[in-house]
């Protein structure tokens, strides 16, 4: 049975960067959910810090996940980031717990 596999990834932009960072991450969104394997792809900006940018993805494996860090728009982003972010980014890596078992 394969479990789906949710990443939290969190950016933090250069504080000239912020908005480019997230017109760029905006960008991934429309080509990412086409991809298979892709459930939920969701981004969002941190209310207390507006360079904090933080991406909710959800992927049907870790296969699917690692097939997306492989798409040439993913890579073509991930490329501009030592220019945009401030520090590495942050990923967890989580799986939902049914309370059902």
């Amino acid at each position: 049975m394969t479990t789906q596999l949710t990443l939290i990834a969190r950016l933090t932009a250069k504080p000239y960067a912020s908005e480019e960072l997230g017109d760029g991450l905006c960008q991934l969104i429309a080509p990412t959910l086409k991809e298979e394997g892709a459930i939920a792809y969701v981004l969002h900006r941190d209310l207390n810090d507006a360079n904090v940018w933080i991406l909710y993805e959800t992927w049907r494996s870790r296969e699917d996940l690692d097939a997306h860090f492989e798409r040439p728009y993913t890579k073509a982003m991930m490329a501009r980031f030592p220019d945009l972010l401030a520090k590495e980014m942050e990923l967890t890596f989580a799986i939902a717990i049914d309370p059902h078992g």
